[in-house]
């Protein structure tokens, strides 16, 4: 089975080698593991290793980083699959170093970790790879898989899953977000888990409380209440668009699209005519309604001056962070495709938040939250409650990795 499983994982690398072919995505992976030994950092022999698969995985991740960081003097690695989170992270200053992983397969692995010798290895929430686990294992490597989460119709839970499963066995302790993860595992043998709940908490209620004022912002809202949308992709835009038609125009908003390239932008452009840029925008020039935000890394600040946060992505394959809105008290709206994400589907149960599938449904969302203070200020009090409440993960995980 390990080698039909290294085969599968060799063909996907060879398919994205011809996907690069054509750019995007699948350019910036082949390029980033080009030469990939030979370009390895030197010096981080025994280090401690962090995978994350892409930015989501990281946020989950970086509380701890950070903890160690100022709880221990070993060196940091990180390591991601997806460009989207290296590219975007590989100047991060809490680590020593920031590098793609390689393919699991068993050469990958070896050498990998000959090269690094990891006195101990943190993989984040669905990061499994078997030549990875079993070399790490042979080589009685710690190793912790952290914020887990586990449904019942992944393939670890199916009469044809067990040699998954058994990878999971190679782990020293998994960390769950939740007590069902823990029962299925447990459901099928496994004693090596336990719930310390999500990282995600500790990081978005540390932003608030560390959150920094953005002056242009400040400047440019002159005052007036704004709905911030985070995340969005097209089909998020397209409500939006419509919904400013029907907002009192002292209402402002502030969009800031998962994409920000610049023919993502000038699209936007098009789409909200008018709209200022972020990036262009002084403080001499007359505000618009919206205020288009082109560049990246202001999101979960932007949260502390809206009174209403539109998260996209929920109708596509999925919604985007949740938490980081909610963090700040204030309500949050997304599209219909969030029952994967355990902290939506809680925060809709405690009337923190509302899924909306179409224009009409936003719209009255929307008019619902604007036209009761009350009922606006109770829910976002609720949404901050939620995010304090469910902190303290990282604790749990650091004292026992301390230990």
């Amino acid at each position: 089975m390990r080698e039909l499983y290294t085969l599968g994982v060799s063909i996907y690398g060879l398919l994205i080698s011809i996907a690069a072919l054509f750019g995007g995505k699948a350019k910036k992976w082949k390029e980033g593991r080009k030469n990939y030994f030979q370009r390895l950092p030197p010096n981080l022999n025994g280090c401690v290793w962090v995978h994350c698969a892409s930015l989501g995985e990281f946020e989950q991740g970086r509380p701890v980083i950070e903890a160690l960081r100022t709880k221990s003097t070993q060196k940091i690695l990180l390591t991601f699959f997806s460009p989207s989170g290296y590219e975007i992270r590989k100047t991060y200053k809490e680590v020593d170093a920031v590098v793609y992983i390689p393919l699991d397969t068993k050469s990958n692995a070896v050498n990998f970790l000959n090269h690094f010798n990891p006195c101990r290895a943190i993989f984040v929430k669905y990061e499994v790879w078997h030549n990875f686990y079993q070399e790490l294992h042979k080589r009685e490597v710690p190793t912790i898989l952290i914020s887990a989460i586990f449904r019942r119709e992944q393939i670890y839970f199916k009469s044809y899953g067990s040699w998954f499963l058994d990878t999971l066995r190679r782990v020293n302790h998994i960390y769950c977000q939740d007590e069902n993860s823990q029962s299925l595992l447990k459901a099928m043998g496994l004693r090596n888990a336990s719930v310390a709940g999500d990282t995600r908490f500790d990081r978005v209620d540390a932003l608030a409380k560390k959150v920094q004022p953005i002056s242009k912002i400040q400047a440019w809202l002159k005052g007036r209440k704004a709905i911030i949308a985070g995340s969005t992709w097209p089909a998020d835009e397209t409500l939006i668009a419509e919904l400013v038609n029907n907002l009192p125009k002292e209402m402002a908003i502030i969009l800031a699209p998962h994409e920000v390239q610049d023919g993502k932008i000038d699209k936007l452009k098009t789409q909200f005519k008018g709209a200022n840029l972020f990036t262009t925008w002084r403080e001499d020039n007359e505000p618009n309604q919206i205020m288009i935000i082109d560049t990246i890394g202001l999101l979960s600040s932007l949260y502390q001056y809206g009174i209403i946060a539109y998260v996209g992505g929920g109708f596509g394959s999925g919604i985007h962070n949740t938490l980081e809105p909610a963090t700040y008290g204030i309500p949050v709206i997304f599209g219909p495709k969030y029952q994967k994400f355990r902290e939506a589907v809680e925060l809709i149960d405690l009337g923190a938040a509302i899924s909306v599938n179409s224009q009409e449904s936003l719209n009255k969302s929307i008019n619902l939250f604007l036209n009761d203070d009350l009922k606006r200020e109770r829910c976002g009090k609720m949404a901050a409650n939620y995010v304090q409440s469910n902190a303290g993960a990282t604790e749990k995980i650091l004292g026992q990795i301390m230990d």
